[in-house]
């Protein structure tokens, strides 16, 4: 059954097509949106490029007809600005203060009246969309049904791919592995598809400490042995599996794309520098070492800090700093800035000046990046060069983008588009190493 659709602002400018992600039902878009969307179109930035995105879907749609009297699309559902944004009764009785939010709701608010006066047969739900919390809030305490926008609606939070799961098994099972050092995927029996460098922890079924960990080979047909020793990489060491699993990930020179996610102090963003470092360093597979992270402000942005470039990205390249510092004082002391400047192939930049280029033989590592959008993410990973690997690393839950949640960031976005791919490899990561106090806090605050 069909229902009319009423679009708020955020989510266009989240993704402007999602226009077209509701062909059986009747999208309308207030008028006061179009005000909102055109008031953003001459930004820079990634909010600039969707207003124009939807500025431009709308000038070919309306090729069709009139907006504002409904222009009828051939999978059966049908677009339409909706002008009447005057009569606030329903929702200025509550809320007092007429306000853009306001304005929206109560286009939809009118719908839903509308719909009430038909008979029952005839009625069709109205639906408010919005990423604003506080919008869904209030539709909920009128009555009105309102949900969250999310792109792949078949992803929960609950189903987020891990990269790693615990199978118990009887113990003949892991005798046969370390027998012969590998087993077919078949035998096992599982009801669910495994995918391309998944691991999998064996564990015995009769509660004894027998167990071993295995990683899916490149085309999921068998699990093999993990090829990677649990020695130091550029002096650190895994501490626990998951950080063993994400090192193997990360020295492995066949999986050109890693995300790795997980809470502060689960050495997400240490892990890659480490490999990176060994990998472009010691073993020169790579000619350079980027590191890079978006500059999404917590407070004032870039243009209120003091000095040039090098020194207003400094507060938000620190925690890389930070990391570096921690490297190489495992081998070597002094300034960091001086020994990076002595290497010449490691290079710290904000997200915002490798955009636009291609980028071969190098090890890319993307800091933070669950505050990329899925565009951000698909622009990214496709200018990567011949010969280069990239990571992505990032907490989904510490989101700092104002159109982002757990569910729709790009690194979300592209963990699941490519967990089955062979070119790619995931782990999150759980267990917090920085220190007893850090995991309590990123489990309690």
């Amino acid at each position: 059954m069909s229902q009319i659709v009423v679009l708020d602002t955020n989510v266009l400018l989240h993704d402007p097509q999602a226009i077209f992600a509701y062909p059986k039902d009747e999208v309308i878009i207030p008028a006061i949106v179009l005000e909102e969307i055109d008031s953003k179109k001459r930004l820079a930035d990634e909010l600039g490029r969707n207003a124009r995105s939807v500025s431009r879907s709308l000038d070919k749609i309306k090729e069709e007809g009139k907006l504002h009297s409904g222009i009828k699309l051939p999978s059966g559902g049908s677009i339409r600005v909706e002008l009447n944004h005057r009569n606030f009764a329903q929702v200025q009785e509550l809320f007092g203060e007429i306000t853009n939010d306001h304005r929206i709701i109560a286009v939809a608010m009118n719908y839903h009246v509308e719909q009430q006066e038909l008979p029952e047969s005839e009625r069709k739900q109205v639906m408010l969309v919005s990423k604003d919390v506080l919008m869904r809030i209030k539709a909920d305490v009128l009555g009105l049904a309102a949900k969250d926008y999310i792109s792949d609606p078949g992803l929960h939070a609950d189903d987020r791919y891990n990269g790693y799961f615990t199978l118990h098994v009887h113990p003949a099972i892991i005798d046969e592995f370390y027998s012969f050092r590998y087993l077919m995927i078949n035998s096992l029996g599982l009801q669910h598809r495994l995918n391309p460098h998944e691991f999998v922890i064996l564990k015995d079924e009769l509660g004894t400490t027998k167990s071993a960990l295995l990683k899916v080979n490149h085309n999921a047909t068998k699990l093999e042995p993990l090829f990677l020793s649990n020695d130091p990489v550029w002096g650190i060491t895994a501490r626990n599996a998951q950080q063993r699993m994400a090192l193997e990930l990360l020295m492995n020179d066949d999986i050109p794309l890693v995300t790795l996610t997980g809470k502060a102090g689960t050495g997400k963003t240490l892990l890659a520098l480490a490999a990176g470092l060994l990998k472009v360093e010691d073993e020169h597979k790579y000619k350079k070492l980027l590191i890079a992270r978006p500059v999404v402000p917590m407070g004032k942005d870039i243009g209120y800090l003091p000095g040039e470039k090098e020194e207003k990205l400094r507060p938000w390249m620190q925690p890389i700093y930070d990391n570096l510092e921690f490297l190489f004082d495992t081998k070597k002391s002094g300034d960091i800035d001086k020994i990076l400047m002595g290497l010449g192939s490691i290079h710290v930049e904000a997200l915002t000046y490798i955009r636009g280029r291609s980028i071969p033989g190098q090890f890319i590592i993307i800091d933070e990046a669950q505050n990329l959008t899925s565009h951000e993410i698909k622009t990214i990973v496709s200018r990567v060069g011949e010969g280069s690997k990239i990571v992505l690393v990032g907490d989904p839950e510490q989101i700092d983008h104002p159109y982002l949640d757990s569910m729709s960031n790009g690194l979300t976005y592209v963990v699941e588009r490519f967990k089955q791919e062979s070119l790619s490899g995931h782990i999150a990561l759980e267990k917090g190493e920085r220190s007893k106090l850090a995991q309590l806090a990123a489990d309690l605050l």
